[in-house]
């Protein structure tokens, strides 16, 4: 069987037992490079310092197949997630066992809040932000927005997109919430949007998300080139329309990606469907 041609609109819906096989179906479907001139750089979701089975933050079972594949294509790879208002990033790396992992991949996770390097990038037609400053290192590499599939109590839900926000390396993020974070969202992804999307739906959050809500077992592995794209399959399987979500309907009028004309492989959208309590 030959590689799959790499379209820039294929989102892989792949539903699976919890490991690494699950994840690694999903990323051949989208047709993966095979040598990648970037450092390789897995965002994942610390929000909080709770463990997987909550649903909370990004599976270590996943960020590990991510590294374990992107290893052999990358000179470099690096884990990175930034402090939140309430969360020390190192102290939930260490506490979700992304830490561990790391270690025994031999590769460095990063707390982008204490990179020194950072650059001003300045935003086009802003929709609130007119510049950000971001960290060189993320800046130069191939991003991979790892995830969560869950509810958000102000943006509807947080997927690849959302996930992106955390790349600020600023702690105090609670002031760019009187920003609008909806907002926000569709500007830090006109700067640096994600090469790849993989969203962890291994375990989802339904109910009060991103932090408070209630687990939800889906077995589900969702993975695209076009953030808005994925963001749109996966809210649509989550029983949301993505045109009621203001983050994926304006970056989709930006142009930042397109959920028209998707190409869905693997499973279909119905049947993995569930309303995801609000």
């Amino acid at each position: 069987m030959g590689v799959p041609r790499i379209i820039a609109n294929r989102v892989a819906v792949v539903r699976g037992e919890r490991g690494a096989e699950t994840v690694e179906l999903a990323l051949n479907l989208c047709g993966i490079e095979e040598k990648i001139s970037k450092p390789v750089v897995i965002k994942v979701n610390f929000i909080t310092d709770k463990t997987w089975e909550t649903g909370a933050t990004t599976d270590p079972v996943v960020v590990d197949a991510l590294v374990k594949y992107f290893k052999p294509r990358a000179e470099r790879v690096v884990v990175v997630e930034s402090d939140a208002s309430t969360t020390n990033a190192d102290k939930a790396a260490l506490k979700t066992g992304i830490l561990d992992l790391c270690r025994e991949n031999q590769v460095e996770f990063i707390n982008l809040s204490k990179v020194k390097d950072r650059v001003t990038v300045n935003v086009e037609s802003p929709e609130t932000l007119s510049k950000v400053v971001l960290p060189k290192l993320v800046l130069d590499g191939y991003i991979v927005s790892a995830a969560k599939l869950k509810t958000h109590d102000q943006v509807g839900v947080t997927l690849g997109m959302k996930n992106m926000f955390g790349m600020l390396p600023d702690k105090a993020k609670f002031k760019y919430h009187f920003r609008s974070i909806q907002k926000v969202i569709v500007d830090i992804n006109s700067v640096i949007k994600p090469d790849l999307t993989v969203i962890d739906g291994f375990i989802a959050m339904e109910g009060r998300g991103p932090v408070s809500g209630n687990p939800v077992k889906m077995d589900l592995i969702i993975v695209g080139r076009d953030p808005v794209a994925t963001d749109a399959v996966a809210a649509t399987i989550m029983g949301f329309d993505p045109n009621s979500i203001y983050h994926i309907k304006r970056a989709a009028e930006k142009k930042i990606g397109d959920m028209e004309n998707v190409e869905v492989l693997g499973e279909t959208i119905e049947g993995v469907k569930r309303q995801f309590k609000r």
